[in-house]
């Protein structure tokens, strides 16, 4: 037992050496620091001690303001540090240090005047200042004046920013300071823009702030509006009838014009000059005060759940004295007549106002008519999408007369088609690149394989070829959910289509539409090239306008029909891929196209390539233009543009660009 009792011994005495050897050395030996002139961001944080450590938004300005405006040169350093939860304070004497964590427990304290490492403590030896997010953002405005000069340009324009986020006076005279020492010609301009926006808001000029507003009027940015806007902030103000009005007045309020007799009563009610009006509670609760033997005021309490008698019987209540007797109409109009009522601006110069009212005036103006060009951008983007998703349909439509409710299907197969060569092919320029032909290809041997299977046994039976094209879209759906399931799948742009052209703070495109945008265009080039110069368009022409004369002629109908067929479902593919780069893939992407692309045909001219451009034109405009007029109800603005598009085709039946010669009266 006795040798158990001395191994284990031995077994204790080994762990502790161990322990020994791997825990910390001894604190390093501590460098005095007192607060003598030798430390004075020592001698400053003593100084403020008390407020630092209680750490209050509401208390902890002076001590900001203290260090912020000593002329310390590590100042800066001092706030970033207190800023990030740096700052620590040694117990055992109060001094403050800079404290970097080591290990789990202990802190690395360094001296905030001589940047020597004093010594190594653990946690309980100190106490960490932790400055909350109220007291950090003022911490931050204080930090804005040093590093609007700080030397690295990425840092000044941060404060730049700062300043613009979270305005305020004192940040003015810090950076007009800084302009005049800065080197970065882009970033001296952001400082003068700010610098013109506070002086706009905070300057103690109001010549100085009349020109700022002038040098600024008709500028786009929301950034100048922010700045003008509360300029013309007006509150009601009310003086005694005759009595003039005081401070910058904006308007007088006319009674039932600008101001109903109620409201005008409930601001004298407000400010006291007035009896507040009888409420309905007031009287139920003076009715309960005076039941006596089941009545009030001689009436009995089964009668008082209708409201007339229930005022009736508190209006016996007031002529008895039992109540407050409340306003009548006629006391109440009188009351109001008695006074005016005067909306005065918050901002007490006059010029600066006018100036404001001018300039936003103009500004707005300005915004009106680059709101125009951005929606009409949008229209062109929604018209080159249109122009794509239909060109295919109309060129089968206008040679072949066949209705193919399938053709929304061929688009969603040019995005899947691009979706499976992103997963080959990782490069998204190379892939999309690549998709464009493959998802040709696809639809295109898609379009001949149905043609010749389908089509060609319904020519002149335009019933059965709806009815057969309507199946085939049906097919191919649950085909699709069948191999990619019913998920959407991504089909990612390249990274240099991120993004959008920005113009202003009005005008703006994405750089997806105007890639499409350009696409639509080379396809408008390249079957405008086919149909003009090549044997192929030179059949198709002959074929559109008289087929028969067309095939005594020793063209082929059936050949045309199939290579037209072919032709415009590659060209449905292709508007696939460049869809798919918005658009959600999922089997039911064509669906969302088909009725626009006929639409697009039938408004533009059957088998006319000008008039699938002059559709695709008309309805992108006309649906942006009801979406601005009812941006809330887009389904509505769809609705609307249909109704338009009927009672167009009433006038004109056979579309903007009508056929000619034979193939029209067919």
């Amino acid at each position: 037992m006795t040798r158990f009792f001395a191994a284990g011994l031995l077994v204790l005495w080994g762990c502790l050496a161990a322990m020994a050897q791997t825990m910390p050395p001894s604190d390093l030996p501590q460098t005095e620091i007192s607060s003598t002139p030798d430390a004075p961001l020592q001698q400053l944080l003593q100084s403020q001690s008390d407020l630092i450590i209680a750490s209050s938004r509401r208390t902890i300005q002076p001590a900001i303001d203290a260090v912020a405006q000593s002329g310390l040169g590590d100042v800066q350093t001092l706030l970033q540090l207190w800023q990030g939860k740096k700052l620590v304070v040694r117990k055992s004497d109060g001094l403050f240090f800079r404290g970097d964590t080591i290990g789990d427990s202990r802190y690395e304290l360094t001296d905030l005047d001589s940047g020597a490492v004093v010594g190594a403590v653990g946690r309980a030896e100190l106490k960490q200042i932790k400055p909350n997010s109220g007291v950090r953002a003022l911490i931050g405005t204080a930090l804005v004046r040093f590093q609007l000069n700080d030397p690295v340009a990425a840092t000044r324009r941060a404060a730049v920013t700062s300043i613009g986020r979270d305005p305020s006076a004192e940040a003015l005279e810090p950076l007009r300071a800084s302009i005049r020492s800065e080197t970065d010609d882009d970033l001296r301009v952001l400082k003068q823009r700010q610098e013109r926006l506070l002086t706009i808001r905070f300057d103690n000029d109001p010549t100085a702030r009349v020109a700022a507003i002038e040098e600024m009027s008709g500028d786009l940015g929301v950034d100048v509006r922010a700045a003008l806007n509360p300029l013309l902030d007006t509150s009601l103000q009310i003086y005694p009838e005759g009595e003039p009005a005081t401070g910058n007045v904006a308007a007088e309020r006319r009674i039932d014009e600008d101001f109903s007799q109620a409201d005008a009563y409930a601001a004298l009610v407000a400010r006291g000059f007035a009896e507040p009006r009888l409420q309905n509670d007031e009287i139920r609760l003076a009715l309960e005060a005076h039941i006596v033997d089941g009545r009030v005021a001689g009436i009995p309490l089964a009668q008082l759940s209708d409201m007339s008698t229930r005022r009736r019987a508190y209006g016996e209540l007031a002529a008895s004295g039992l109540a407050r007797p409340g306003p009548t109409l006629s006391d109440m109009t009188d009351t109001v007549a008695r006074y005016q009522f005067v909306d005065t601006y918050n901002e007490a110069s006059s010029a600066v106002t006018d100036a404001a009212e001018m300039a936003l005036a103009q500004s707005n103006r300005k915004v009106a008519f680059h709101k125009a060009a951005d929606l009409a951008l949008d229209a062109i983007s929604l018209a080159s999408i249109y122009f794509l998703a239909a060109i295919g349909l109309a060129i089968t439509f206008g040679v072949m007369g066949v209705i193919n409710m399938a053709h929304g299907e061929f688009i969603m197969m040019g995005a899947y088609t691009g979706y499976v060569i992103q997963l080959v092919i990782p490069d998204h320029t190379l892939s999309i690149l690549v998709a464009i032909p493959a998802a040709f290809a696809v639809t295109f041997g898609a379009g001949i394989a149905m043609e010749r299977l389908v089509i060609r046994w319904l020519y002149n039976r335009p019933l059965e070829t709806l009815l057969a094209t309507f199946g085939i879209s049906i097919a191919l759906q649950q085909l699709a959910k069948n191999i990619f399931g019913t998920q959407a799948r991504p089909l990612t742009a390249p990274g240099w289509l991120d993004g959008a052209w920005i113009v202003n703070d009005v005008v703006s495109i994405s750089y997806i539409r105007i890639a499409i945008f350009v696409l639509a265009l080379g396809f408008l080039a390249l079957l405008l090239f086919i149909i003009r110069r090549t044997r192929l368009g030179l059949e198709t022409r002959a074929v559109t306008q008289n087929r028969n004369m067309a095939a005594s002629m020793g063209i082929n109908p059936d050949r045309v029909n199939m290579l037209t067929f072919g032709l415009g479902s590659g060209i449905a593919g292709i508007a696939g891929v460049a869809i798919g780069l918005f658009a959600k893939v999922t089997s039911e992407l064509g669906n969302d196209y088909i009725v626009q692309s006929f639409m697009t045909v039938v408004v533009g001219g059957v088998g006319s390539i000008w008039g699938t451009l002059a559709g695709a034109v008309m309805i992108g405009f006309s649906q942006k233009g009801i979406e601005w007029l009812n941006p809330s109800n887009t389904l509505a603005a769809q609705t609307y543009m249909i109704v338009l598009i009927i009672i167009f085709i009433q006038f004109r039946p056979r579309g903007i660009v009508a056929l000619r010669g034979r193939a029209a009266g067919d």
